[in-house]
Formats: C-alpha cells, structure tokens, sequence
C-alpha cells in the first residue's frame, strides 16, 4: 500500500506533467530559423564577431606603472 508521501510525491509528479502538457511548443525548424535571423539582424553589435578597441576592452592586461 503507498504511503503518504509516495501520493505526495505522485500529486506532484501529475500537476508538472499537466503543466508541461500545457506549454505551446514550437517546431525545431522554425526555432532554427527565428535564432538565425535574430543572430543576423544583431551581429553589427555582437563584439565577437566585430572586435572591439583595445581601450574600451575591460579584460585587456593592465599596463604597469614604475616609477624609477
């Protein structure tokens, strides 16, 4: 006989089933499609793939200051 908690346990189990059962779903292809476009219509901003300048680089080495 389940116990208490194997029926908690199950409730719990049903209620993320329904709602999984619930979310719209969209196709592989158009996801494919709608990640492409966004990446083309942002790769004028994406630094990756533009470069940046080494002054507004925040990880570029830091230069060291001596003082002789």
């Amino acid at each position: 006989m389940p116990g208490p908690s194997n029926i908690v346990a199950m409730k719990k189990v049903v209620q993320q089933l329904r709602f999984e059962a619930g979310i719209n779903r969209v196709k592989v292809s158009q996801a494919a499609a709608d990640l492409q476009q966004f990446c083309l219509q942002n790769a004028q901003q994406d630094p990756l793939l533009t470069g940046m300048s080494s002054s507004n680089n925040p990880f570029r080495p830091q230069k060291v200051c001596s003082f002789l």
